[in-house]
């Protein structure tokens, strides 16, 4: 995985995999997160990235909605 490749989850479209490298953010929200299962190394799939309308992602086969300032915050790698 080259720095190029990566990106903000509110980049990833519907149905893709990807997965989280870092969150860009305080110690609120990493923590936040991580209560939601959302920490390094966590396979994501984006079920819904429309707009308007939430973000949801389905991660370890629980759905979770984000708001789309937190989903910017998360930087992943897309995964084939």
């Amino acid at each position: 995985m080259e720095e190029s490749e990566i990106k903000s989850l509110s980049q990833v479209r519907n149905g893709q995999r990807a997965r989280l490298v870092r969150v860009n953010a305080g110690h609120g929200l990493n923590g936040r997160l991580a209560a939601m299962g959302l920490v390094r190394g966590v396979a994501i799939t984006v079920v819904r990235n429309e707009h308007p309308g939430p973000f949801i992602v389905s991660v370890k086969g629980t759905r979770v909605m984000l708001g789309r300032g937190m989903a910017h915050k998360i930087l992943v790698y897309e995964e084939d």
